[in-house]
């Protein structure tokens, strides 16, 4: 099902003020909080959907990038892979995502270690942690990593879009296995290192470029940096400030055939601070110019 409009769930023109949107998001928050409707799924689903909107509208970024692109624009805070596990299996590897123990362990935490339902499962070893770290390109492309480990160098393939904080999980390769039980898992956790220019959210790939105001307003190319190397952009006359442009396909993978989210690039114009008196007399004019009605 296609996602509806951010601005007509909060129920605002695209012209609407941040103070409208603010009002708007408080009144429809309190009229579906769950608190209000106990049990009444048809409006946690309306809350949900009206914090999402208001998530993306309130925030300015979001919010250009929303009014050009759309929900692709915004995509990014969601699961950047689309759906299931793309790094199941590689080689014969395990790759998970842990959030917590399971079942099992919940139920010992809460009943003080043993499960009620008296369950006889053999003992496990214990979970072992080892710290990667890796360039913001290889976080994008994938890689393979070397980690010393138990006396060994152990090789660790590391899948194509995976981010900052997360885990992969090594079945069998933890502590070793108690009588009768099974051994321990080695979890490899990634640490992204930040780069220079470029920033992501989920799929998508940010960055800045600074313009100057002239070349604003008659148009020009610029030289994006991207994972991919260079790449020239157009940049249209009369472009504005906080304007975002999209790069498709120069993102982060998000799904097991390959595809990619876009490069959002936004324009920063920049005022000059320091003019010589020539460059003053030509703007005088042009401001002389622009009263007279000459210039739109």
């Amino acid at each position: 099902m296609a996602k509806r409009d951010y601005y007509e769930i909060l129920g605002v023109s695209k012209n609407a003020s941040d103070d409208e949107i603010k009002k708007a998001y408080r009144k429809l928050a309190v009229k579906y909080h769950p608190d209000k409707n106990p049990g009444d799924k048809e409006a946690e689903a309306k809350f949900k959907e009206i914090n999402e909107a208001h998530d993306v509208l309130s925030d300015k970024q979001k919010r250009a990038r929303y009014d050009q692109f759309g929900h692709a624009g915004v995509n990014g805070a969601g699961n950047p892979f689309g759906g299931g596990n793309p790094f199941g299996g590689a080689g014969g590897q395990s790759f998970n995502f842990d959030f917590g123990g399971g079942f099992e362990d919940i139920l010992n935490n809460i009943f003080g270690g043993g499960s009620p339902f008296g369950s006889r499962r053999p003992r496990r070893g214990d979970d072992y942690q080892v710290n990667v770290q890796i360039s913001f390109e290889e976080a994008i492309f994938g890689t393979t990593a070397t980690v010393d480990y138990n006396g060994s160098d152990l090789k660790i393939k590391i899948p194509a879009g995976i981010d900052d904080g997360m885990s992969i999980r090594l079945r069998g390769k933890g502590g070793p296995a108690p009588q009768g039980g099974e051994p321990g898992d080695l979890y490899v956790r990634i640490h992204v290192k930040p780069h220079k220019t470029l920033t992501r959210e989920g799929n998508i790939i940010l960055s800045e470029e600074k313009i100057s105001m002239v070349d604003a307003a008659l148009g020009c190319e610029v030289e994006v940096e991207t994972v991919d190397g260079k790449v020239i952009m157009k940049v249209p006359a009369g472009t504005q400030s906080g304007t975002p442009f999209k790069l498709s396909g120069h993102g982060v993978p998000f799904r097991a055939d390959g595809d990619r989210g876009p490069h959002i690039v936004t324009i920063i114009v920049e005022t000059p601070k320091n003019l010589s008196k020539k460059q003053k007399e030509i703007l005088e004019e042009f401001r002389k110019a622009k009263k007279r009605g000459i210039f739109g």
